[in-house]
């Protein structure tokens, strides 16, 4: 199975391939870890036999809401083992995901939701659906949306559901138990919401196509720390993210003119030199780098990933070993 045998068409998020891929991993694998997420301050852990389990739960409940054959579910907030559960359960009742930037508002808003006219839609944040409910579109055609922050209330012909109606059998007791020790297994970081359009399909393309764990953070103000926890082996980013984390670890870093910068920037003028070595491993835990090796950032090009420039020389190394 390739890459692109997992990538769907530029339309559709998820490809009946990913849930081949699923059972696959689920029936050779079922006890290891497949993501974990940093929920309330504590992790938790989907093992695959979990993840193929709730994927079955969520298909259940989203068949009992009414979802069917040819439905349309849209996707609003931060690429997470929810979201990619309903993507999943969706694509298994015969349904087609579309995502939605978190960040829409007004206009951009109301032209992206007229152009998916869903039917099934999850907001993940509280603050979005609110911006949803007063796009003026809620007279226009019947949607059920689910919200991970929200109480059951209704608007015109749109009803607002917790994404907890749709979980209607009990959750396996292992999922949930959280672990945050890796160990020496492979862990790929995801820090991305819906934002980047084509980002659903990039991450379910490298899960499933290599069946490692996917770890996410709570949110994006604690990625660095949660990252520093986890200490992946592997990031998947867009291309704007790149930049962002390029700042980001700028930020982090030493003031330019001090010491202990000129020692940082030292360091990568000289990689050999011992001392450098023991300065760049320290800087390497900080941003949670100590196991890194490769930094993926798919190109535009269906079914491909190579490395972009970016600035930061610190991200820059990581992308010129993976090249």
């Amino acid at each position: 199975m390739t890459l692109h045998e997992l990538h769907p068409s530029p339309a559709e998020a998820v490809s009946d391939r990913a849930l081949v891929a699923l059972q696959r991993w689920a029936r050779e694998r079922p006890t290891q870890i497949a993501l974990r997420h940093r929920r309330r301050g504590a992790w938790h852990a989907w093992r695959w036999i979990d993840v193929q389990r709730d994927v079955e739960r969520l298909a259940d409940g989203l068949r009992q809401q009414g979802f069917s054959a040819g439905a349309r579910l849209a996707l609003s907030g931060a690429l997470e083992p929810s979201l990619l559960l309903l993507a999943l359960a969706a694509r298994q009742l015969g349904g087609h995901s579309r995502v939605i930037s978190p960040h829409s508002r007004g206009q951009a808003l109301q032209r992206q939701l007229r152009q998916a006219r869903p039917s099934f839609a999850f907001v993940q944040r509280r603050e979005s659906l609110a911006h949803w409910l007063h796009s003026g579109l809620a007279e226009q055609w019947p949607l059920q949306l689910f919200c991970a922050q929200a109480t059951t209330l209704g608007k015109a012909l749109w009803q607002v559901q917790p994404l907890s109606a749709l979980l209607v059998a009990e959750a396996a007791p292992a999922q949930r138990q959280g672990w945050a020790q890796v160990a020496g297994d492979e862990v790929l970081w995801v820090d991305e919401g819906t934002e980047w359009q084509d980002g659903l399909g990039h991450l379910l393309q490298h899960w499933l196509e290599q069946g490692i764990s996917v770890a996410f953070p709570e949110n994006r103000e604690s990625s660095s720390r949660d990252r520093r926890e986890i200490a992946p082996t592997g990031l998947l980013l867009s291309s704007a993210r790149v930049e962002t984390l390029a700042e980001e670890i700028e930020a982090s870093l030493a003031p330019a003119g001090s010491w202990r910068r000129r020692w940082c920037d030292w360091t990568l003028a000289h990689p050999q030199r011992l001392f450098a070595r023991v300065v760049k491993a320290r800087v390497r835990r900080l941003l949670g780098f100590q196991r890194l090796r490769r930094i993926e950032v798919p190109s535009a090009a269906l079914g491909t990933a190579q490395p972009q420039p970016v600035s930061g020389a610190w991200l820059a190394q990581y992308l010129e070993r993976a090249a």
